[in-house]
């Protein structure tokens, strides 16, 4: 008597139209992240893994703790980086960051 019934109004059906553009907006920003973020960090990995697989010995090296040096002797998974005359350091080639041009260390 006080309360008054509640229908439930009939909805539009939502056409494949309209289910595709509500999926536009998450396509779109998945194609701009792979572009601005993925992409460019495959190719540094693949240009960091080239220059770590490329490296000879007496190659002058910054390794990622700040260490520079030339290696002395290589491995497979690590090298040995001569910091200075007669002292020798045990790294993992991943911790080489950068190839110095020949002559940038000076011997002590």
């Amino acid at each position: 008597m006080f309360i008054s019934n509640a229908y439930a109004q009939g909805a539009a059906a939502a056409g494949p139209e309209n289910g595709l553009l509500g999926m536009l907006p998450l396509v779109l920003m998945f194609v701009v992240l792979y572009f601005v973020m993925i992409r460019p960090q495959m190719k540094r990995q693949k240009e960091h893994k080239a220059m770590i697989e490329a490296v000879q010995k007496g190659d002058e090296v910054i390794t990622a703790g700040g260490l520079v040096g030339k290696i002395a002797k290589l491995g497979d998974n690590f090298i040995h980086l001569e910091v200075g005359p007669g002292v020798e350091v045990q790294v993992q080639r991943s911790a080489i960051t950068q190839v110095l041009p020949k002559g940038s260390v000076k011997a002590a």
